[in-house]
C-alpha cells in the first residue's frame, strides 16, 4: 500500500498541556507503518463549547502512513487512553486529544470517523498550526488552508515561543 499523508490535531488543557502535546508528538512518532514528516509549533487558545475550563494548547502533525483511516483512529484513541483521556461530556477538559483532520483527499463519513474533520475549517486553533506546516493543503470541499484562515477570526489564538509561555503558574500571556 502506498503511504498517504494524514494530518492529526493535538490538544490538551490538563496536567501540563504543553508537555502533554509534546508527549503526543513523541507517541505519534512510534505509530506502526507511520512516519511523522512535520510538526507545528504550539498554540494557545480559549476553549470552545464548554467555556468553564482552562485554555488549550494545540498543534498539528503531518504523517505519512500506510495505516487505513480507521486503524489510524484506533491508534490515536489508544494514545489518548495511555495519557489518561476520559470522555466525561462533549468538549470536556482533557489530558490529550488527537483528531484525524485529513487523510489524503479522502472524504469519509462513518460511525465515529468523519474526514475531513467536520469543523476544522471553522477553527483557528486547527488552521493556524496546519497553515504553519502545510499552507497550500486543500481541505476537500472547502478550499486551501490559507484561504480558509483568511475567512475566520484567529485573533484569540497565540503561537507560543516556548512551553513556559503556558505551563508557568500565574502566566497570563
Amino acid at each position: 500500500m502506498k503511504p498517504e499523508t494524514a494530518f492529526v490535531a493535538l490538544g490538551s488543557n490538563l496536567n501540563g498541556p504543553a508537555a502533554q502535546v509534546n508527549a503526543g508528538f513523541a507517541a505519534l512518532g512510534t505509530l506502526p507503518a507511520t512516519r511523522m514528516t512535520a510538526r507545528s509549533s504550539l498554540y494557545r487558545s480559549a476553549p470552545v463549547g464548554y467555556a468553564a475550563q482552562p485554555d488549550f494548547i494545540n498543534a498539528v502533525a503531518a504523517l505519512e502512513t500506510t495505516l487505513a483511516p480507521r486503524a489510524l483512529l484506533e491508534e490515536l484513541l489508544a494514545i489518548e487512553r495511555s495519557h489518561g483521556r476520559v470522555r466525561e461530556f462533549p468538549n470536556a477538559p482533557r489530558t490529550l486529544d488527537l483528531d484525524v483532520l485529513l487523510y489524503g483527499d479522502l472524504q469519509l463519513h462513518e460511525h465515529g470517523l468523519t474526514i475531513p474533520h467536520p469543523r476544522m475549517h471553522e477553527r483557528a486553533f486547527v488552521l493556524l498550526p496546519l497553515a504553519e506546516i502545510a499552507p497550500r493543503c486543500v481541505i476537500p470541499g472547502r478550499g486551501t488552508v490559507s484561504e480558509l484562515l483568511r475567512a475566520i477570526d484567529a485573533s484569540g489564538v497565540k503561537q507560543l515561543v516556548e512551553c513556559s509561555d503556558f505551563d508557568v503558574p500565574g502566566s497570563s500571556s
